[in-house]
């Protein structure tokens, strides 16, 4: 049950059997007390999620409370180094050199802390810190002491078996990419409940679902979902990586030894190099090679198909053929397929459909180029900006045309987003690799060889032709009725395609670039990491950077306060198992007086490695004022957490969780990954570059609004109509994907 109660959570809802409601309908002591404990953390519940809860017994809401709690990570330590760290502590750098110093030569003057330090009189007031001033180890915990500030609760529905099966469905009919918190979810629900019949829709939502029938044994029903050496490839790299996508293996030893940075910035060694290669060495059980070897003999296509599908990652192949001891299997009987595939790979005896693509390309060879792309109608959508600009727009769209309607729905609907940002030659594009961190891209070169008119007529066509295939696609479903209700929170909630999220919301999930306004004058950021670790030295950082007009600033463990901030100060270490914290006020009214602009969010591992998994970042707000502890310093308060992220493994030293548009009052949640060990590393035109290609983002109620107009359908401003499309409808971004019609 609590594995479904996770999933249920993200979908602002609460999940009960019917098998748990058994009870006599009516209020009682216990419900009552479960919904005032839900309260104070937040939480609302709706007339049908309340009866439901009467009918339940003790032992079931008390399930609900706990996990409740556990998300809000209520047995957390949320103490920071200082003690109502509103008002300053009067450090100074003078009082970190003379501490330096009387540690060093070994002085015995002044105080000795439990961590070793030695604080010289007259220097840092120790009644103010609940840890050492100068190495950052927190010595003292503490639990949240303040509930409920914040009356703007968030209200849960009810979710029964029906609704997460009917979610399961969803997920695997997705006809995008899965986010983590979409990928945590469907194996949540896959353990809990049967694989439903139907197709899968996306490659990496396939690998998921093989990867759990493998853990129940059932290995043989995977073969069905591999059509390609790809998908096989695909599915080997997750298991021994983590990763869903491709990343080259140079790409990870790459980070990884980016992310081996000492205190002072130095690299470490070779060493890091080769520690990095060795965890990506590949071994494997003879009964796990027996079942690839197998895997690969079933695939259906002709063997200079499959060889030529590998061709891509042959360097990759070529170690996983070793390691899985592919040429010893395939001299067995049974095993021919095998043997024909990789004679033809070894010997190269098969053509490469990119390599043909590319000469004739090279030559300007427009109908060859364009008659080989029309085979992958995804790979001609993907590349259409770059062919119009080498070829001209004309005999580029004339032939794009011709299979449009074969191209996924959401490739269309990118090219539609994207084509005023690509070809506007003063804009700087931001693009992301796989593996990789956001980089800047100057426009492509050859924009220059157009003019201003030209490139508005490209950016028309490619808009008008997008539009006029989603238009005769949805013209040509039946509508349900004559009327349709879109709730105008939908115009603010980007589509889900591109841009996923490594990073996992255990609170009702939002997609990059949605908003969340703000009710108050007051931003409290935090970062909780160390959940679950021994005490160690584990130095995370919290910081922002704030932009103004002509210059920019940021507060950090460096900067403790600056305008319109204040920093919690700087926790180096963490205690045993519960962890530690760091916050950061933001004054939004002062920083507008000030005129900033926008304050970027960030979090940064300051120790060797990246970001430790389970850190949990976000910011809270509230209409009224929150409190710090005098006794503490606790600034934490669940009930006013308007969003959070829990840090998965991944390969990020630095993070971006959201930014303050200060002139619209509202907070941007987006996901930017970057190499950078303090904030000042940051890259800001990466930023304000994916601010700007999110906004060019078509939005749920857009989309709508065309499928509306071409089933003819008239727009309602009441939820009576035939077709109702409300918020919470939309965080199943899953299902919002069956507007995607291919």
């Amino acid at each position: 049950m609590n594995k479904i109660q996770k999933v249920a959570l993200r979908q602002q809802a609460v999940y009960i059997p019917a098998t748990a409601m058994n009870g006599a309908a009516g209020m009682n002591p216990d419900t009552a007390l479960l919904v005032a404990n839900m309260a104070r953390l937040g939480f609302g519940v709706t007339e049908r999620l309340l009866r439901a809860l009467e009918k339940t017994d003790a032992a079931t809401q008390a399930q609900i409370l706990e996990q409740l709690r556990k998300v809000m990570g209520t047995d957390l330590n949320w103490a920071p180094l200082v003690k109502n760290w509103s008002v300053p502590t009067g450090e100074s750098y003078a009082d970190h050199i003379i501490t330096y110093f009387a540690n060093l030569l070994g002085l015995t003057g002044g105080t000795k802390l439990a961590c070793g330090c030695l604080i010289p009189p007259h220097t840092f007031p120790l009644d103010r810190y609940n840890g050492c001033p100068f190495c950052g180890t927190p010595l003292e915990t503490a639990a949240i002491e303040d509930y409920g500030q914040n009356k703007k609760l968030r209200v849960l529905d009810l979710w029964t078996l029906e609704d997460a099966e009917q979610y399961l469905e969803n997920l695997l009919a997705s006809r995008t990419a899965l986010d983590a918190t979409q990928q945590s979810s469907l194996r949540r629900l896959l353990t809990e409940l049967p694989l439903p019949e139907g197709k899968i829709a996306m490659r990496e939502t396939a690998v998921t679902v093989i990867d759990i029938l493998i853990k129940q044994g059932r290995a043989e029903k995977a073969q069905v979902l591999f059509n390609t050496p790809t998908d096989i490839l695909r599915y080997l790299w997750f298991k021994h990586t983590g990763f869903l996508q491709l990343v080259a293996p140079k790409t990870i030893i790459a980070r990884m030894q980016r992310n081996n940075v000492g205190p002072r910035g130095a690299r470490q060694d070779q060493s890091a190099k080769t520690a990095a290669a060795a965890s990506l060495k590949l071994k494997y059980r003879r009964e796990d090679a027996l079942i690839a070897a197998r895997w690969i003999n079933g695939l259906s296509m002709d063997a200079a198909k499959i060889c030529a599908d590998m061709h891509p990652k042959r360097q990759m192949w070529v170690r996983f053929i070793r390691a899985l001891r592919l040429p010893e299997y395939s001299k067995r009987a049974g095993f021919e397929h095998l043997r024909t595939i990789l004679d033809k790979f070894y010997r190269e005896d098969y053509d490469v459909w990119q390599g043909r693509l590319d000469q004739f390309r090279l030559r300007h060879d427009a109908s060859s180029t364009f008659y080989l792309l029309q085979q992958r109608p995804g790979l001609f959508a993907r590349s259409l900006f770059a062919n119009m600009l080498w070829f001209g727009p004309e005999v580029t769209i004339e032939a794009f045309s011709k299979i449009a309607d074969q191209v996924p729905a959401r490739l269309l609907f990118t090219l539609q987003m994207y084509a005023e940002y690509y070809f506007d030659p003063a804009s700087t594009r931001v693009v992301r690799p796989l593996g990789g961190t956001a980089k800047s891209l100057s426009a492509n070169r050859l924009l220059a060889l157009y003019t201003a008119e030209e490139l508005e007529q490209m950016q028309r066509a490619v808009a008008g032709l997008c539009l006029e295939v989603t238009r005769k696609r949805f013209a040509a479903i039946p509508a349900a009725g004559r009327t349709m209700y879109i709730d105008p929170a939908l115009y603010k909630i980007p589509l889900a395609i591109g841009d996923r999220s490594e990073q996992i919301q255990d609170l009702p999930a939002a997609l990059m670039g949605t908003r969340f306004p703000l009710q108050g004058n007051t931003i409290r950021l935090f970062m909780q990491w160390g959940k679950g670790l021994p005490a160690q030295h584990l130095d995370m950082d919290l910081s922002c950077l704030i932009s103004y007009e002509a210059h920019v600033d940021y507060c950090s463990f460096s900067r403790l306060q600056t305008t319109g901030c204040k920093h919690s100060g700087d926790i180096r270490s963490i205690p045993n198992q519960v962890g530690t914290a760091e916050y950061i006020n933001l004054d939004v009214e002062q920083l507008a007086a000030a005129g900033a602009r926008y304050v970027t969010f960030t979090c940064n591992a300051f120790s060797s490695g990246s970001l430790v998994p389970e850190m949990v970042v976000g910011w809270m707000d509230s209409r009224h004022s929150m409190k710090i502890s005098n006794k503490t310093g606790v600034a934490y308060d669940p009930s006013c957490v308007q969003h959070q992220v829990r840090i998965t493994r991944g390969l990020a030293k630095g993070l971006v969780f959201g930014v303050l548009d200060v002139a619209a009052r509202d907070i941007i949640w987006l996901e930017i990954p970057y190499e950078g060990q303090v904030i000042q590393q940051l890259n800001g035109n990466n930023v304000a570059g994916l601010l700007k290609k999110l906004e060019q983002k078509l939005t749920i109620g857009q989309l709508l609004e065309i499928k509306a107009a071409a089933q003819q359908m008239q727009l309602a401003g009441t939820t009576g109509a035939d077709e109702v499309y409300t918020a919470q409808w939309a965080l199943d971004t899953a299902a919002v994907t069956q507007l995607f019609v291919d």
